[in-house]
């Protein structure tokens, strides 16, 4: 499964909701202001990377840029653009936003 989170993890609990329950395979890419649980040094940063042991974490290209967080972006935490985020979403069979 695709897990999408497009809410700031500093207003929503939505990414760690999210981190919680998806399964082991299964991705999940930050989408718009979800792209703040991308950024080194936060207080989700812990639980970020621990669920990497388990799920591939994306960030889509356009909303880090827009948001001025290149140089801030996790290690490990692969950046995609839209054609990578359509490539995804055919990828895996069911596509979970979490609101």
């Amino acid at each position: 499964m695709l897990h999408t989170v497009n809410k700031s993890p500093f207003e929503r609990n939505s990414l760690e909701r999210c981190l919680r329950t998806s399964s082991k395979g299964s991705a999940l890419l930050l989408i718009e202001d979800g792209v703040y649980g991308a950024v080194k040094g936060s207080i989700i940063e812990d639980k970020v990377k621990d669920a990497m042991k388990n799920i591939k974490i994306y960030a889509l290209q356009a909303d880090i840029d827009s948001r001025g967080l290149k140089e801030h972006v996790m290690d490990g935490i692969q950046l995609v653009d839209y054609s990578g985020f359509v490539d995804l979403a055919t990828e895996y069979d069911k596509v979970q936003s979490w609101l």
